[in-house]
C-alpha cells in the first residue's frame, strides 16, 4: 500500500511539472493580468510608482552615455571651450536631477511595496474570515493556503512576482527604446572610401549579418535562462516540502516547546531531515539541477551574452578606426547596443519568469475562488431591549463536510429566554455541534433552527452572529494589549472592558498588571510583554464574551484550565455576571451543572434527556446519573 502510495505521489507530481512546462505564453499574460487586476484593487498606486521609478532608472544611464561620448569627441576634436563647458553643465545637472528624481521615486515604491506586501498578506486573511466556515476548517483549504505561503517562502513566487515583473517590463522596455534611438547611427554612419578595405562594412549584406548575429545572440541568452528558471518549477514540489519541514521544525524552538525539545531532545529529527533528505541541501533535487542542466543553461547564456559583447567592441572599433565616427562615439555604440541586448534579454527573461510563475499561481486563484453555498439572509435581527429571543430547534441533523456519520440526529428543544441551560454528555456526543449550528457556523442538512420563529438563515449572517458571545474551547488570545483583547479592537470602552475582567475574575490580575489594559499579553513584539497561565488566558476570554454584552452567552467548557478555586469563584457569581442574559454552558465537571436552571444531556448526536439537576439525578437509569456516579466517585469516600 506504501508503494503504491509513494507511486501515485510520483506520478502526480510528474503531471504537474509537465503541465507547468506546457504553459502558454497567453495563459501566463492571462492569468498575470488577473493578479495586476487584483494587486491594483488592493494597493492603488503601486503600478505608478514603481513604473515610474523603473522608467527613470532605464532612462538615466543613456543621457549619462550620450552626453560623454559627446565630450569625449569634442575632446578629441576641436576643443571648443563653449561646447565643452555647456556639455560639463549638461551632464552635471542631468546627473543631479536624475539622482534625486530616482532616489525619490525609490522611496515612494518602497513605500508601497511594503504597504502592498501587507495588503497581499491581508486578502488572504480576508478571504479566510469571509469564507464559510465549513471551507475555514476544511483540509483542502488549508493545504492550498500552505502551498501559496510555501511558494512565496521557497522562491518568492505567486502574487508578489508581480511587481518586479512589472518593474522589469517598463524597465527593459524603456532601456530598449532608448538604446535603439542610440544605436540607430552606428549603421547609418558609413565609412568613408578613403578607408579603404574597410568600406566592405557599409555593405548591406555585412551589416545584416552583424544585425542577425547580434539578434541569435539577443535572443538565445534569455532563452538559455528560462531554460535554467524552469527547472525552478520542477523542483517546485520538493521545494514546498522541505520549506514546510523547516517551518515546522522552526516551531519546535518556539518558548511554549522548550520544555518538550528538552524532555524528548526532539532536535534528532531535525538533524536526521539535514542529513538525510534536505530539499536544500547538497543532496536535493535542486542542487542537483544546478550542478547539472539548470547550471549549463546559465552558463551557456551568459557565454552567449560575452560573445556577443566582444562582436559589439570588434564591430564598433573597426568603424571609429575606418573613421565612420570619432572616438567618443565608442562609449556610446558600445554601452547602447550591450545594454540593447541585456533590457532585451530582460524582456524576454521576463516573460519567462511569467511563464513559470503561472504554475505558482494556481493554488492562489484555486483558494481565492472558493464559493460561499451558505445563504447569507437579508432580514436585520430585532434589536430588543427586553432580550426576549426564543431559539428553537425543530428536527435538526447535520453531519460534517465528508463524513458518513451523523453529529446530530432529529434534534428538538426550545431555549427558555433569560435562562441558564448546561450541556453535557461524553466526548463526542455532539455538545461542540450543537454550538455551532446554533451560531450559525454551519448550516443543518435537515430540520430548521429558528430564532423568533424565523429560520436564521433568513437573517443577515453578521447581524445574526452578533446575537452570541462565545469562548470556544480552543479560543486564542493575540500578542497586543490587554484591554485590546478583551475588546477586539483597539479603540474601546476601557471602563466596560475593566469591568468585563472583574467580572470573569480577573480583577486582582489586572491590578497587578504594570500598565493596566495597555499591558502587552506575550513576549512576540515586546520582550516586556506579560506571559499569562492557561487559567488566566480564560478569564480573559470569559471577559472578552462579556464585553461584547449579546443577549446569548456560550461558554465551551469555559473553566477547563482553571483550578478548583478559580472555578468555584466563576461558578459563585455566574448569575451575577450573565445577568439577563440567556446563558449556555458546555462542560464535563457534572458538580458545575447545579447552578443551571437546566439541564441538557446528549448522546450519539441526540438529545436524550433534560431537566434540572435535582430532576436528571432522580432518574438512576438515566445517563446523567450514570456521568455522575462516575465523576462522583473521585471525591467522596
Amino acid at each position: 500500500m506504501g508503494k503504491n502510495s509513494d507511486r501515485m505521489e510520483k506520478e502526480g507530481n510528474k503531471m504537474e511539472k509537465e503541465r507547468a512546462e506546457k504553459i502558454t505564453l497567453r495563459e501566463a499574460f492571462k492569468a498575470h493580468y488577473r493578479v495586476a487586476c487584483k494587486v491594483r484593487e488592493r494597493c492603488p498606486g503601486i503600478f505608478l510608482s514603481t513604473g515610474l521609478h523603473s522608467g527613470v532608472s532605464a532612462l538615466s544611464p543613456y543621457v549619462a552615455i550620450y552626453l560623454s561620448a559627446r565630450m569625449i569627441n569634442e575632446l578629441a576634436g576641436a576643443r571648443r571651450q563653449e561646447v565643452l563647458e555647456s556639455l560639463v553643465m549638461a551632464a552635471l545637472a542631468s546627473a543631479a536631477a536624475l539622482t534625486l528624481l530616482t532616489g525619490l521615486l525609490l522611496r515612494l515604491k518602497e513605500y508601497m511595496n511594503s504597504k502592498c506586501e501587507m495588503e497581499l498578506e491581508n486578502m488572504y486573511a480576508d478571504k479566510m474570515l469571509s469564507m464559510d466556515f465549513a471551507d475555514v476548517e476544511s483540509t483542502t483549504s488549508h493545504d492550498l493556503l500552505s502551498q501559496v505561503r510555501q511558494n512565496r517562502n521557497w522562491g518568492g513566487w505567486g502574487f508578489k512576482v508581480v511587481i518586479p515583473c512589472f518593474a522589469h517590463l517598463v524597465e527593459g522596455f524603456i532601456g530598449a527604446l532608448s538604446a535603439i534611438i542610440l544605436t540607430v547611427s552606428l549603421f547609418t554612419l558609413p565609412v568613408p572610401e578613403s578607408a579603404g578595405t574597410f568600406v566592405v562594412l557599409n555593405h548591406p549584406v555585412f551589416l545584416f549579418a552583424l544585425l542577425l548575429v547580434l539578434i541569435l545572440a539577443t535572443w538565445l541568452a534569455p532563452v538559455c535562462g528560462n531554460k535554467a528558471v524552469e527547472y525552478w518549477t520542477r523542483s517546485s514540489e520538493e521545494g514546498k516540502l522541505g520549506n514546510r519541514v523547516f517551518c515546522a521544525f522552526s516551531s519546535l524552538y518556539s518558548i511554549h516547546a522548550k520544555a518538550d525539545l528538552r524532555m524528548y531532545n526532539q532536535n534528532i529529527i531535525a538533524r536526521h531531515y539535514m542529513e538525510s533528505n534536505n530539499a536544500f541541501g547538497p543532496k536535493g533535487e535542486l542542487a542537483a539541477f544546478a550542478r547539472g542542466p539548470m547550471g549549463a543553461w546559465r552558463a551557456l547564456g551568459e557565454a552567449i551574452s560575452a560573445v556577443m559583447t566582444g562582436v559589439v567592441y570588434v564591430f564598433v572599433c573597426l568603424k571609429a578606426w575606418a573613421g565612420a565616427f570619432g572616438v567618443g562615439s565608442i562609449t556610446q555604440y558600445v554601452g547602447a547596443v550591450t545594454a540593447l541586448a541585456r533590457n532585451i534579454s530582460t524582456l524576454l527573461g521576463t516573460m519567462g519568469t511569467l511563464k513559470s510563475n503561472t504554475a505558482f499561481l494556481r493554488p492562489s486563484f484555486a483558494f481565492l475562488d472558493i464559493p460561499n453555498a451558505m445563504y447569507q439572509g437579508s432580514l436585520s435581527t430585532e434589536k430588543r431591549a427586553d432580550r426576549e429571543y426564543e431559539v428553537e430547534f425543530v428536527d435538526v441533523s447535520f453531519r460534517y463536510p465528508g463524513m458518513e456519520r451523523w453529529a446530530l440526529r432529529h434534534v428538538n428543544m426550545k431555549f427558555k429566554i433569560g435562562r441558564k441551560m448546561a450541556v453535557v454528555g461524553e466526548n463526542g456526543s455532539g455538545k461542540t455541534t450543537f454550538i455551532k449550528l446554533l451560531c450559525r457556523l454551519y448550516d443543518p442538512q435537515e430540520g430548521q433552527i429558528l430564532l423568533n420563529g424565523i429560520d436564521i438563515r433568513k437573517y443577515d449572517y453578521r447581524d445574526y452572529m452578533d446575537v452570541f458571545a462565545v469562548v470556544f474551547q480552543d479560543f486564542q488570545l493575540i500578542a497586543q494589549p490587554l484591554g485590546a483583547n478583551v475588546a477586539g479592537a483597539a479603540r474601546y470602552d476601557r471602563d466596560r472592558a475593566a469591568r468585563a475582567l472583574t467580572d470573569a475574575g480577573f480583577g486582582e490580575r489586572l491590578l497587578a498588571m504594570p500598565q493596566g489594559l495597555d499591558t502587552m499579553l506575550y513576549k512576540d513584539f515586546l520582550k516586556d510583554g506579560v506571559e499569562v497561565s492557561g487559567g488566566e488566558a480564560q478569564k480573559i476570554a470569559i471577559a472578552r464574551a462579556l464585553y461584547r454584552d449579546a443577549p446569548f452567552i456560550i461558554l465551551d467548557e469555559p473553566t477547563a484550565a482553571l483550578d478548583p478555586v478559580a472555578e468555584a469563584e466563576i461558578y459563585s457569581k455566574f448569575n451575577d455576571i450573565v445577568g439577563d442574559k440567556t446563558a449556555i454552558y458546555i462542560s464535563h465537571r457534572l458538580s458545575s451543572c447545579k447552578f443551571c436552571d437546566e439541564i441538557t444531556v446528549f448522546h450519539k448526536g441526540q438529545v436524550i434527556q433534560q431537566g434540572s439537576h435535582e430532576e436528571l439525578l432522580a432518574q438512576e437509569n438515566g445517563k446523567y446519573h450514570e456521568l455522575w456516579q462516575a465523576q462522583a466517585q473521585y471525591y467522596t469516600g
